[in-house]
């Protein structure tokens, strides 16, 4: 039994309306739930979701007009492009680590300077030794702040230019000739004995 539907009589083509109505509530129902399923999927905030869904309850037209304002990808793609990007700059940040800033040479975490272009990359622990980034305010292996770290990292340096220095001095005068020595050494005597005659002589 057949519904009459727009006042048509004939069962045949009555039949044919009522299939055509039916596929249509089907077809309509399924985008209801096409269009829930695929907002869940672009979608973060609950609150759209529910207002594209009801949009989507206006027979074909609010599918269509949610098919064209949806989001152009979803949030598992969206998600993947973030964590790839993160791990792109993860490996950006670890070859900066591990090649010099002046010169882009490949070094070594333990390395004070670059071996090529002398460009100094770590100071050493005042306490331990370990080397320091420059960006560390605290030794990690110690504890040691490296504010404190930095007055003797300095009086080391002092020291050890004083001590160059006094070697360089030691090492000019050990390489004066014997004979200047000599000399030096043997003039305040003449001098002396100069000076003896010349009274010697004013007396007599």
């Amino acid at each position: 039994m057949t519904f009459a539907l727009f006042g048509i009589e004939n069962d045949g083509v009555n039949l044919v309306v009522n299939l055509l109505i039916f596929f249509l509530v089907v077809i309509w129902l399924a985008l209801v739930y096409w269009t829930y399923q695929d907002a869940q999927r672009r979608i973060d905030d609950p609150m759209l979701v529910a207002c594209a869904t009801a949009a989507s309850l206006f027979p074909f037209i609010g599918t269509i007009v949610y098919t064209i304002v949806r989001p152009p990808e979803y949030l598992d793609d969206s998600r993947e492009r973030e964590l790839e990007i993160k791990a792109a700059e993860g490996r950006v940040r670890m070859m900066e680590s591990r090649s010099c800033r002046n010169c882009g040479t490949p070094v070594e975490p333990t390395f004070l300077r670059c071996p090529s272009c002398l460009h100094r990359l770590r100071t050493p622990c005042g306490e331990c030794g370990k080397p320091l980034d420059p960006r560390w305010r605290i030794c990690p292996y110690c504890e040691t702040p490296v504010a404190d770290l930095a007055p003797a990292t300095e009086r080391a340096r002092s020291g050890r230019r004083g001590a160059r220095t006094r070697r360089a001095t030691a090492a000019a005068a050990s390489e004066q000739p014997d004979g200047a020595q000599a000399q030096d050494r043997g003039s305040p005597p003449l001098a002396r004995e100069g000076t003896l005659g010349e009274r010697t002589r004013r007396t007599t």
